[in-house]
C-alpha cells in the first residue's frame, strides 16, 4: 500500500522521532522522494531496540565508573580495620553514615530535577540554573549543620567526637555539589569528565585518607580529611565542566517546580536510608552488637548487586527523561526490566556460590561465616524487586510524581522495621534479610499501583521467569552443600560458568533482542 505524500512525510518524522527519543519537529524536504512506509512499522519497537542498545551499551559505562566506589569501599574497609583502633573504625563508620544522610538533605533532589528540566527543554540553560540553586542549597544545609553540632552531636552518639563531626559536615557540601554535577554530566553524555570527577570523588578520598592515616595520625578524623580534600577538588572540576548559571537563582517558576519534585525525593531517599539501615537497629536491640557485625558482613556481599542496580538507575535516568513518547518510554521500561531479570539470573547464582569463598576473607572465623551464606542469598534475592521498582520509579519521576515516590519509600521503610520486629526473633539475622525482601517487594508493588496508566504494563513472561527461578533454586540448594575445599572449588567452577551466561545476556540486551 502506498501512502499519500503528506502521510508519508508525517510517518517518517514520527519514525525518526521514536528512534531518537525526540519530538517530531524535524524539517522535511517537500521535494525529496520518500520511500513507502509499511503500515506494520512499529515505531515503538524501533525506539525500544535503539534504547536498549544505549542502556546496555554506553549507559553501562557510567555504571562501571559509579561502581568503583563500591569496589573501593569493599577493599578499603579491611585495610582501615587494621590501621586504626576498633573504636576509631566504629566511630568513622557512624560518621560516614551521618554524612551520607546529610548529603541527601543537601542535594534536596535537585540532581533529578535538573535531569528532567534538561530533557524537557532540550538544552542546558535552565538545568545549569538549577545547578547554581543546588550549590546554594548545599551550602545552606552545610552551614546549618556546622553551627548546630553542639546541639545534636552528643545526642547522635558522638560524645567527644565533635572534631570528626566537623570534618564529616565539611565533607557534605562539596559531595552534594559533585552529585548534582555528575547527574548533569550524565545527561550531557560527557563520559570523560564524568569519569574524572566521579573517580576523584570516590577513589581520591580513600587514597588521600590512607596517606594521611599512614604518615600523619592513625585516627578517624585524619582519614576523613582525605575525603574533604578529594571532594573539594572534584567539586571544582564539576563546576568548571557544567558552568552553573547564576541567573537561574532568580528563575522562581523553575526553582519552585524543582523543589516540588526534589524535596519529596530527598525525604524518600532518607526513607531508603532507613530501609537499608533500619534492620541493623532492630538486630542490635534484639540480638546484640555481635549479630549486627555478622549481618553487616553478609549484607555487604549480598547487597552488592542492589547497589549496582541503583547506579544503573542513575545512569539510565537521563535517557528515559529524554524519551518524550510515553508509549515508547513504557515499552523501554518493561524491556529493560526484563533484560535486567535475565542478567540477574547468573549474577545472583554467582554471588551465592562465591560467598562461602569470600566471607572467610572478609571476616575472621569468630564471625561463624559458614552460617552466613543463606543470609547472603536472601539479601541478594532483593535485587529482583529492586529491578522492578527501578522500572516504575523512573516513570514516576519523569511524570514528576515526587510526592508519590517519597510516600511510598516512607511506607516501605516502616514495613521494613515492622517485618524485622516480627521475623528477627524467629529467624535471627536471616529474618532481617527476609524483611528486606518483603519491604522491597512492597515498594515495587506500590510503585506499580501508583502509575497513572497500567493498562499496557506487562509482567515478565515464562521465558524470563523460568531461568530466574532455576538459578534461584540452584543457589538455594548450594547454601546447604558442605563448605569444604572440594565443594568450594566446585562453587568457583560454577561462578566461572556463570560468566559466559552473563556475557551472552548482555550482548543480547545491547542488540535490543529479546
Amino acid at each position: 500500500m502506498t501512502l499519500p505524500p503528506q502521510t508519508r512525510r508525517e510517518a517518517r518524522a514520527a519514525r525518526d522521532a521514536a528512534a531518537s527519543g525526540s519530538p517530531a519537529d524535524v524539517d522535511v524536504d517537500l521535494d525529496e522522494p520518500v520511500a513507502p512506509v509499511p503500515e506494520s512499522l512499529d515505531t515503538g519497537a524501533v525506539a525500544v531496540r535503539k534504547g536498549s542498545s544505549v542502556l546496555f551499551g554506553r549507559g553501562l559505562l557510567y555504571v562501571v565508573v559509579w561502581s568503583m566506589q563500591l569496589v573501593v569501599s569493599s577493599l578499603i574497609s579491611p585495610v582501615l580495620a587494621h590501621l586504626m583502633p576498633p573504636a576509631e573504625f566504629g566511630v568513622l563508620a557512624s560518621a560516614i553514615a551521618l554524612y551520607q544522610a546529610l548529603v541527601v538533605l543537601a542535594v534536596a533532589g535537585i540532581d533529578q530535577a535538573a535531569v528532567l528540566q534538561r530533557a524537557e527543554d532540550g538544552d542546558d540553560r535552565r538545568a545549569r540554573g538549577l545547578l547554581a540553586v543546588g550549590m546554594i542549597t548545599a551550602s545552606i544545609v552545610t552551614v546549618i549543620a556546622l553551627t548546630t553540632i553542639p546541639a545534636w552531636g552528643d545526642a547522635a552518639g558522638f560524645v567527644g567526637s565533635h572534631p570528626l563531626l566537623l570534618v564529616a559536615v565539611l565533607w557534605t557540601g562539596p559531595a552534594a555539589i559533585v552529585q548534582i554535577s555528575l547527574a548533569l554530566l550524565v545527561a550531557q553524555d560527557r563520559i570523560k569528565v564524568f569519569a574524572v570527577t566521579s573517580l576523584l570523588s570516590s577513589i581520591g578520598g580513600s587514597i588521600i585518607g590512607l596517606g594521611l592515616l599512614t604518615f600523619v595520625h592513625a585516627d578517624a578524623t585524619t582519614y576523613a580529611w582525605g575525603g574533604v580534600v578529594a571532594q573539594g577538588v572534584a567539586m571544582v572540576i564539576g563546576i568548571a565542566a557544567t558552568r552553573p548559571r547564576l541567573a537561574g537563582l532568580f528563575d522562581r517558576r523553575t526553582n519552585a517546580r524543582a523543589f516540588r519534585l526534589g524535596i519529596p525525593i530527598a525525604l524518600g531517599n532518607l526513607s531508603y536510608f532507613v530501609l537499608n539501615a533500619g534492620d541493623r537497629v532492630v538486630v542490635q536491640r534484639l540480638l546484640g552488637p555481635e549479630e549486627v557485625a555478622r549481618y553487616q558482613i553478609a549484607y555487604v556481599v549480598g547487597s552488592a548487586v542492589i547497589l549496582l542496580l541503583s547506579f544503573t538507575n542513575q545512569a539510565w535516568a537521563p535517557h528515559f527523561a529524554a524519551l518524550r513518547d510515553t508509549v515508547a518510554r513504557r515499552q523501554l521500561a518493561m524491556h529493560s526490566r526484563n533484560e535486567l531479570y535475565r542478567m540477574l539470573a547468573p549474577v545472583l547464582l554467582a554471588v551465592t556460590l562465591v560467598s562461602p569463598v569470600a566471607l572467610p576473607i572478609l571476616a575472621p572465623a569468630s564471625y561463624h561465616v559458614h552460617e552466613l551464606t543463606i543470609v547472603v542469598f536472601i539479601v541478594a534475592v532483593t535485587a529482583l524487586p529492586v529491578a522492578a521498582s527501578g522500572a516504575t520509579g523512573r516513570l514516576l519521576l519523569i511524570e514528576r510524581r515526587g510526592v508519590a515516590v517519597g510516600v511510598i519509600a516512607a511506607i516501605a521503610g516502616v514495613v521494613n522495621i515492622g517485618a524485622n520486629l516480627v521475623l528477627v526473633p524467629v529467624f535471627g539475622i536471616a529474618g532481617a534479610a527476609m524483611a528486606t525482601v518483603v519491604a522491597y517487594v512492597g515498594l515495587a508493588a506500590m510503585q506499580l499501583f501508583a502509575l497513572s496508566d497500567r493498562r499496557e504494563w506487562r509482567g515478565p513472561g515464562l521465558r524470563i521467569v523460568l531461568p530466574v527461578v532455576a538459578a534461584l533454586v540452584v543457589a538455594a540448594v548450594s547454601t546447604a552443600v558442605p563448605q569444604d575445599a572440594l565443594w568450594n572449588w566446585i562453587r568457583v567452577a560454577g561462578v566461572l560458568a556463570c560468566l559466559p551466561w552473563f556475557i551472552r545476556r548482555l550482548r543480547a540486551a545491547r542488540g535490543g533482542a529479546s
